[in-house]
């Protein structure tokens, strides 16, 4: 019954009828209702289908195909392996053509994956290097968290994004514990002027203070594992004075 309430549990959690996870797997709604009373055992085929139609992350993808009684079908490979060597050509590509602007790779639980220079030098002076968790470095009171000047209007937005991407993963407690301490410090967000087109982080590193904005990229066709969890943060300059010395800092 394992399998069965593992289906069950993902289909309540995307919000799915039996009628429409059948209508986005292709399959009778009825072959749904018996596979999750364990009157029909679903194909190594159908357990796959089943999960592109509920998006379930690639981890418990391989647990539902063992709770059916086949191999897992995905590998979580290190970025060192021999396969995945252009991918990481390109990884370290994007990031160093990207400066003079900072940009890093994070995983699923914000670990610091890679970073280009410009991104190394800024962290380094918060004490964050890579392998470190950015989340840790976000509830510390010190280092990383203090040098954000506008605190209360980034955390409110980080326990957000942290929350949808526990959502995407089917629940995640290490990401919802992190949101909920971000917003447990920070209260409620005053929304009485409005919200703002985009939310900037204010940095004060030194005697600067550096603003910027955000972009998240991700691998559009991963299947590998630890591949899907990547996302690369592309940090621009939110006004003049930033791009001005980041240029003079870091441009060729």
């Amino acid at each position: 019954m394992i399998l069965q309430k593992a289906l069950k549990d993902w289909r309540r959690r995307r919000g799915f009828s039996q009628e429409q996870l059948g209508f986005e797997a292709n399959v009778s709604s009825r072959h749904i209702a018996f596979i999750e009373t364990g009157r029909a055992r679903p194909s190594r085929e159908m357990v796959v289908r089943l999960s592109d139609a509920l998006n379930v992350p690639r981890t418990d993808r391989n647990s539902l195909l063992e709770a059916a009684g086949f191999a897992p079908l995905y590998r979580a490979r290190d970025m060192a392996d021999a396969e995945l060597r252009i991918i990481a050509d390109g990884l370290q590509w994007m990031l160093a053509r990207f400066e003079p602007y900072p940009a890093f790779v994070i995983d699923r639980h914000w670990r610091l994956v890679k970073l280009n220079r410009v991104a190394e030098a800024m962290f380094a002076q918060v004490g964050v290097v890579q392998g470190d968790s950015l989340l840790d470095a976000l509830l510390a009171p010190t280092g990383l968290r203090h040098a954000i000047i506008n605190g209360p209007e980034v955390m409110h937005h980080l326990a957000v994004r942290l929350r949808t991407e526990s959502r995407h993963l089917g629940g995640d407690d290490l990401l919802l514990s992190a949101a909920d301490a971000l917003c447990s410090e920070v209260g409620q967000l005053d929304v009485g002027k409005g919200i703002p087109a985009v939310v900037y982080t204010r940095y004060r590193l030194g005697d600067q203070e550096l603003c910027f904005y955000s972009t998240i990229a991700q691998m559009g066709s991963a299947e590998d594992i630890a591949l899907a969890d990547l996302r690369i943060e592309l940090l621009f300059p939110g006004d003049e004075v930033t791009r001005n010395i980041l240029q003079e800092m870091f441009g060729q």
